[in-house]
């Protein structure tokens, strides 16, 4: 029998490494927006920006324009969509598993500069493209006020 030496300082470091990813990855998650994923299958999705725009990228693969809905709600857009199971013959049996299908719904909170009207996507070789254009900045307005005599 091999007896091993404890070292509870090790033991204790690891913990926290594990607490402190678990906090970073549950507040990174507020900074960068609200999302929310339901269902087995949950598509991994890209957001940039540019001078002009936001674009939100999703891979869907295996889907068609027509299994995915986008809508946009008080500054939230919301990507939902079924990913389908393939049909298989009763002929064959499966030896492993590993693509996921089912129902998702995906949210991403927006930043209020966005011209959400104007809002256009596209959908090619299982890429989901969203544009969302910026709008232009309101520049401040300056008035003059009249002084009334009493």
């Amino acid at each position: 029998m091999t007896i091993y030496r404890w070292e509870p300082r090790r033991d204790i470091q690891q913990a926290a490494g594990k607490l402190r990813r678990l906090f970073d990855d549950f507040e990174s998650g507020w900074q960068n927006g609200l999302h929310i994923e339901l269902g087995t299958f949950s598509p991994r999705v890209d957001i940039s920006e540019t001078k002009e725009a936001v674009h939100i990228y999703a891979e869907l693969p295996g889907m068609k324009s027509d299994d995915v809905k986008i809508t946009l709600s008080e500054g939230t857009l919301t990507i939902r969509g079924d990913k389908k199971r393939p049909p298989s013959s009763s002929e064959e049996a499966f030896h492993r598993i590993e693509r996921t299908h089912g129902e998702f719904v995906r949210q991403f909170s927006l930043p209020d500069n966005l011209n959400e009207d104007s809002t256009q996507a596209s959908f090619e070789d299982g890429i989901l493209h969203i544009t969302i254009p910026k709008r232009e900045p309101n520049k401040p307005r300056e008035r003059e006020v009249k002084i009334g005599a009493q």
